[in-house]
């Protein structure tokens, strides 16, 4: 019997996407409703906390794309470009 080639890796199960527009999200309301929104109970007072926030997002998602590309150069490179026909 013949293993089971594992599925192409897909961007949206990488985490730093989700994670980077959830920053990205809490960034946006920071910016709406005011930092006073997205600061953390006991947290010193910074300005910028939203754009901090939009900074943070953004590298999460830069993030994800790189580590996503690397898997799918991985994936191709220890299986090959195209899954076998059924």
């Amino acid at each position: 019997m013949s293993a089971k080639r594992p599925a192409r890796p897909v961007w949206w199960r990488n985490t730093f996407f989700l994670f980077g527009a959830l920053i990205l999200v809490v960034a946006v309301v920071g910016f709406v409703r005011g930092e006073d929104a997205i600061r953390d109970p006991g947290q010193k007072r910074e300005s910028n906390l939203a754009l901090m926030y939009v900074v943070g997002g953004v590298l999460m998602l830069g993030n994800g794309l790189l580590t996503h590309r690397q898997s799918l150069a991985a994936y191709e490179e220890e299986f090959g470009g195209n899954p076998p026909a059924a």
